[in-house]
């Protein structure tokens, strides 16, 4: 993989503007939920009003974002019953996605917090639970210095379109693929 050893200096152009920003992590790649998380961790040192809600993430998991969170009093809410590759329950996974969206919006509307994260928010967009419209009508009224992050894959063109900064993790390489071996504690979850 190359890359351009020339450095450029590149200048902000125009006035320079404060506002919560709408930020979308997407693609097949990993990392997207971890850099959500950095950014709240960020932000939760800079003493900012943080949550993050995860969508699809069974309620009960104590995945290892959920541990540390608690240990700091960073409050993260799933709401899910697990992976929709694994439901057993179609229907129940769908308002699981929809009851937690509308707990979303209030957050996101209530002036409460600096940065909130919408953890794999792009699936009940992208499968239709949730339609985007709603979605980017609410983004569109949230507080002006409100930073929401929006992560998953599949982030519908709509949302990309809307958003303020878009990232895309492209997979390279994936050690289950190539080498057989499974999620691993601390890694990935």
């Amino acid at each position: 993989m190359a890359t351009d050893t020339k450095r450029e200096h590149q200048p902000v152009k125009g006035p320079r503007i404060r506002k919560g920003l709408v930020v979308v992590n997407t693609g097949n790649g990993k990392g997207k939920t971890t850099a959500a998380l950095g950014v709240l961790f960020r932000a939760w040192g800079r003493d900012m009003r943080v949550k993050m809600f995860q969508f699809l993430k069974h309620t009960g998991a104590r995945f290892g974002e959920k541990r540390a969170a608690e240990k700091l009093d960073i409050e993260i809410n799933a709401l899910g019953d697990g992976f929709t590759w694994r439901s057993k329950d179609m229907q129940r996974t769908e308002d699981l996605a929809r009851e937690q969206w509308e707990i979303c919006k209030q957050a996101i509307l209530s002036d409460e917090h600096d940065v909130i994260i919408l953890d794999e928010f792009t699936y009940p967009l992208h499968y239709g639970w949730v339609p985007v419209e709603d979605a980017i009508e609410t983004l569109k009224q949230k507080p002006h210095m409100l930073h929401v992050i929006i992560t998953g894959r599949y982030a519908p063109d709509e949302l990309v379109e809307f958003a303020d900064l878009v990232t895309e993790m492209r997979e390279i390489k994936h050690p289950y693929k190539e080498q057989g071996i499974k999620a691993q504690p601390g890694l990935e979850f």
